[in-house]
């Protein structure tokens, strides 16, 4: 049996992929203390199985929509500061200010989260409840022993 990779609730590495309702203790496998939508079954536990996915997406669409419509604002007091017409949101999404300031906001949102998660592998800080201690070995997930 493969070590796990990240937190001592991960899975291990040799067990790849969604794993049967038994060992996620969903639906008629679910524990009386289980969560009521892992026991539920049918769309309710559906959702809660993704419920990480579903927030990391309206986190990212919402985030999303929030910059345009504030980049449709400004875009829109230049064109009237330069006696220009002004576009519709929708118009706004076509153009090319819009997806360069998406896409370099993206990328460094991306870079500092990326770059984050790769050091905090190599890194450490003594006396951090999230680093592991100084000496063990990068595989090490810090609940060993």
């Amino acid at each position: 049996m493969a070590p796990a990779a990240g937190s001592p609730e991960s899975k291990s590495l040799d067990e790849p992929g969604l794993e049967s309702e038994r060992d996620q203790r969903i639906g008629r496998y679910a524990l009386r203390s289980s969560p009521a939508w892992a026991r539920t079954g049918g769309i309710r536990t559906a959702v809660y199985s993704n419920s990480l996915l579903v927030l990391m997406a309206v986190i990212f669409l919402g985030s999303w929509f929030g910059q345009s419509v504030t980049g449709w604002t400004e875009y829109n007091e230049m064109q009237r500061a330069h006696h220009e017409a002004t576009v519709s949101w929708s118009g706004y999404i076509g153009t090319a200010d819009f997806w360069e300031s998406t896409l370099q906001n993206w990328q460094s949102e991306f870079l500092a989260v990326g770059s984050f998660a790769v050091f905090a592998i190599f890194l450490r800080q003594r006396g951090s409840p999230e680093s592991k201690p100084v000496g063990l070995p990068h595989e090490a997930t810090g609940a060993e022993g």
